[in-house]
């Protein structure tokens, strides 16, 4: 390990609703406290990737307070017991839930922040980065990890990188809304963009010194509601009206996007923000049809699809490229390629108040 290398706080944040892969994932229980791509839920999986005491410490983690007991099982579960879990009152985006975090640790102290909903197939990789990215942001630098784009996609935000600042570090040229196809053509063939995962390292004090010049309202609400917050063993609730009373913005539009020293480690990681169905399907096991499944399936004559079931048998006797997720209380099918479309269907549940929503609901694999 570099020696240059201090033990690093992961800050995971676990406050989405991951709309985008219902029904499986809900209000109640969203995407990040499910198993959908390991044995491990996806807040585990992020967890385990700092699971080295020399270099990290333990766990801070900001989230909802309705899924406190959830995380908390399920982090000690595997052994990373959290150090903080601060329960926002209130949804307030990225950029006032890092600060909560910021404001609990050294202001010294080196903050690694993940999404708690993300794949990283290769760790040892992302390892590798955080090696290069550490004395930058000891210096004062806030490094994002740019991620090797695998094709033109338009469903990202895009970093362009600028002069190298050490070796596996560049500065941040600019960062770019997601672009159109033939734009996203264009970065690729450039070959110096690289995707915007959303994954962050920098010292406290340093974030909340960029905070409070380009977003003070922000960093103001934050500090209020840290400062009349209660504790209750590991557990941290920030006083809820000042927190209500925090703008809402993402750390990108934020800090990110307006500070000046700002690095981009580029890394090629296996990276995936499991965003859809379909992202599901390319990174699952897949039989010589071009099938994945999951639960009790049986496939005749069928190709390219994404089943899951953790219900119902379901059976699929001549279909192709299709997607077909089965809970015990709701089933989605659409054709595979269009699972960004899964919106439509949540808008019409919310439009009913339709309880599949947010109810969890209870695998019937898990009662075998």
């Amino acid at each position: 390990m570099n020696q240059t290398i201090r033990k690093i706080s992961p800050v995971i944040l676990s406050g989405g609703s991951g709309t985008r892969l219902w029904p499986l994932s809900r209000t109640g229980r969203p995407k990040q406290l499910l198993a959908l791509t390991h044995d491990e839920t996806m807040l585990q999986l992020t967890a385990l990737r700092a699971d080295d005491p020399a270099r990290f410490g333990r766990p801070i983690i900001v989230a909802n307070a309705a899924h406190a007991d959830q995380i908390e099982a399920q982090l000690n579960a595997v052994g990373a017991t959290p150090d903080t879990l601060i329960l926002e009152p209130v949804a307030r985006n990225t950029a006032p839930a890092i600060a909560l975090a910021a404001l609990v640790m050294p202001p010294e102290a080196l903050m690694l922040v993940m999404p708690s909903d993300h794949v990283i197939t290769d760790v040892a990789a992302f390892r590798a980065a955080i090696d290069a990215a550490v004395p930058l942001a000891d210096d004062g630098w806030l490094v994002t990890f740019g991620i090797a784009p695998q094709a033109p996609d338009t469903g990202y935000g895009y970093i362009r990188t600028g002069e190298v600042l050490a070796d596996g570090v560049r500065r941040v040229e600019r960062f770019v809304e997601k672009p159109d196809r033939a734009t996203a053509e264009a970065y690729l063939a450039e070959g110096c963009y690289a995707w915007n995962g959303g994954i962050f390292l920098f010292r406290a004090d340093a974030y909340l010194a960029a905070l409070e010049r380009h977003a003070p309202a922000i960093a103001a609400a934050a500090r209020a509601s840290h400062a009349a917050a209660r504790r209750e063993g590991a557990r941290l609730y920030p006083e809820a009206e000042a927190f209500g009373a925090s703008p809402s913005d993402s750390i990108d539009y934020a800090v990110m996007e307006k500070a000046e020293r700002v690095a981009v480690a580029p890394v090629d990681m296996g990276w995936s923000d499991v965003g859809s169905w379909d992202a599901l399907h390319d990174l699952a096991v897949k039989d010589d049809g071009n099938n994945a499944h999951h639960g009790e399936v049986v496939a005749i004559d069928t190709s390219g699809c994404l089943i899951r079931t953790d219900g119902p048998l379901v059976a699929a006797v001549g279909v192709k490229d299709l997607i077909v997720i089965a809970t015990g209380d709701a089933i989605l099918i659409m054709p595979r390629g269009s699972s960004q479309e899964v919106k439509r269907a949540v808008e019409a549940l919310k439009k009913n108040g339709h309880v599949t929503l947010d109810r969890p609901f209870e695998s019937a694999l898990s009662q075998d």
